[in-house]
């Protein structure tokens, strides 16, 4: 078994034995390679999403250095500025006053509109790799769908979204822990470009009002609803990362999962109404999204260790999914389990707002995929991405 470290390709290829002994050692542990206290265990982590003495930025309090900590790099102002104007790095009354806004776009009425677009769409990707005799599932189906679905929203023409994915692609980079200086410089480079290209689109919108999420936040703030244009970029972008990144991984993380568990592809592909519970099965066994982090900002004590003030909490997701303390034999891939409180879309405040549109997607691309692809097998063995915090595959070749 590999040991917590999130640069080792053995652990990243299977980090889930590591988890279950960091659980066996305890409730919290401080990892000193990225200075980050580790929470393991399901009840903590969800009890911690809903902790009012953490948060995703300390800014709104404190200064960097009455919170101990140093101010990031001068070059790597822009992707910060981008970032932190996101509501996803937001507290209230900030992230409450945006979220507020954006939640319009995704009501459950709203999403359910989306829903003959997103199965049309799904199908006509899958055709496509039909047609083909194979392909990429990454490339041909996983990613183009919820990228197609995302710009559509925001009102993002046709011609212009082909940049859309490697821009997200690199800002994710800077995600992970402990990024390198090229990893860092990408992001910051997609940043400027991305935010660019948005200013120019807005303004745009302005002049052309359309019926899109865009103009929508462009009508609010002219009703009143203050938004300012760094706050609609930044929203703007965290809504395309956010709104398609995990959709992605999880869709190639969980293919990949049914070919390597065939018995649980056998009855999937015999009982289609096993797919909402596969979606979320799917979702908790290889978790897109390993790891969240937040700031202590006031001192909090978990299992009698006291966290102070200033620390950085990095609650693990992929952990939590397999606690066997919530899940009954969680290594096992189970389509039709029942009781499935998985945490790979958070909770709290920042619940994934787009979590119903992501299980419209998902369900989609397999309902389209078993339907028109019965046979659909893997063709070669993947190669997993050097990530720890956003899990995916470089791809998975499939043959139809």
């Amino acid at each position: 078994m590999a040991a917590f470290d999130p640069w080792d390709p053995a652990f990243l290829a299977d980090p889930y034995p590591s988890y279950a002994d960091l659980r066996g050692k305890g409730r919290v542990h401080f990892y000193e390679p990225t200075g980050q206290w580790l929470v393991p265990h399901h009840a903590d982590v969800s009890a911690l999403l809903r902790e009012r003495r953490l948060g995703r930025t300390y800014q709104h309090r404190f200064s960097h250095e009455d919170f101990g900590r140093t101010a990031p790099p001068a070059e790597h102002e822009p992707f910060h500025t981008l970032n932190d104007h996101g509501m996803l790095d937001l507290e209230p009354p900030d992230h409450t006053r945006i979220r507020r806004l954006v939640s319009k776009a995704f009501t459950p009425r709203t999403v359910e509109q989306l829903r003959p677009y997103v199965s049309r769409l799904a199908g006509e990707l899958v055709d496509q790799l039909v047609q083909k005799g194979g392909g990429d599932l990454l490339t041909d189906v996983a990613e183009p769908l919820p990228v197609a679905v995302i710009a559509e929203m925001l009102g993002i023409p046709e011609a212009d979204r082909a940049p859309l994915r490697p821009w997200s692609a690199d800002i994710c980079g800077m995600y992970e822990l402990n990024p390198p200086q090229d990893v860092a410089a990408r992001a910051v480079r997609a940043s400027v470009e991305f935010s660019e290209y948005l200013r120019e689109l807005i303004a745009e919108r302005r002049e052309n009002p359309g019926d899109d999420l865009i103009s929508g936040l462009i009508a609010a703030h002219d009703e009143g609803d203050r938004l300012t244009e760094q706050e609609m970029i930044s929203t703007c972008v965290l809504l395309l990362n956010a709104g398609h990144e995990a959709t992605v991984n999880a869709t190639v993380n969980g293919w990949y999962a049914l070919f390597r568990n065939p018995d649980q592809l056998a009855a999937l592909r015999a009982d289609h109404t096993l797919i909402p519970s596969a979606v979320e099965e799917l979702m908790r066994y290889d978790t897109p999204l390993q790891l969240f982090e937040r700031w202590v900002l006031d001192d909090i004590e978990i299992d009698g260790t006291t966290i102070p003030r200033g620390a950085e909490i990095a609650m693990l997701f992929g952990s939590a999914n397999h606690d066997p303390a919530v899940f009954q034999a969680p290594e096992k891939l189970d389509l039709a389990r029942k009781d499935n409180p998985h945490i790979s879309f958070s909770a709290g405040i920042h619940y994934c707002i787009g979590a119903p549109l992501a299980r419209i997607e998902l369900a989609a691309s397999m309902t389209a995929l078993l339907e028109k692809a019965p046979a659909l097998a893997l063709a070669a063995e993947p190669e997993r991405k050097p990530n720890f915090v956003i899990r995916g595959l470089e791809g998975l070749a499939v043959e139809v």
